[in-house]
């Protein structure tokens, strides 16, 4: 018996296909006036936030795949944004540090991007932007477990 597929209004990648280019849109204009890329942007903040990390474990949470990850680092030390340094606990292993340039450039965007996350929560209100937050990462901790 085949299962019938929920419609396309229903379903939920496309639905987050979509909720991801709206996300996405205002960041993408504050990020081109920076010329840093998305994944850079991302690769920025978990740094700014976690400190020097090793490779994997900033692939992970940046959401980028590992060859992918490595090419955006070295375009992103060529830019002077990141510094690769070796580990604090495992000399032999190398991580991945905001530079003073990429502190700079998160500084300089935080307003905006601040206003950006404010401009969601208001559309959806305070408890149900929280609410798809906790779903989405209910999502992501299911998938990771599969």
């Amino acid at each position: 018996m085949t299962r019938k597929l929920p419609s396309i209004g229903r379903s939920l990648p496309i639905a987050l296909m979509h909720a991801r280019e709206a996300v996405m849109g205002p960041i993408r204009d504050m990020l081109s006036a920076s010329d840093v890329t998305e994944q850079q942007w991302r690769v920025l903040r978990v740094l700014e936030e976690a400190g020097p990390l090793d490779a994997s474990t900033l692939a992970r949470r940046a959401a980028l795949l590992q060859p992918s990850l490595t090419r955006i680092v070295k375009s992103m030390v060529a830019k002077g944004l990141v510094t690769q340094v070796q580990g604090a606990q495992d000399r032999r292993r190398q991580e991945v540090a905001i530079a003073a340039a990429g502190s700079t450039l998160i500084s300089d965007n935080a307003n905006r991007a601040a206003e950006i996350a404010e401009s969601w929560r208001v559309h959806l209100g305070a408890e149900r932007y929280e609410a798809l937050l906790d779903l989405l990462g209910d999502l992501a901790v299911s998938e990771s477990k599969e």
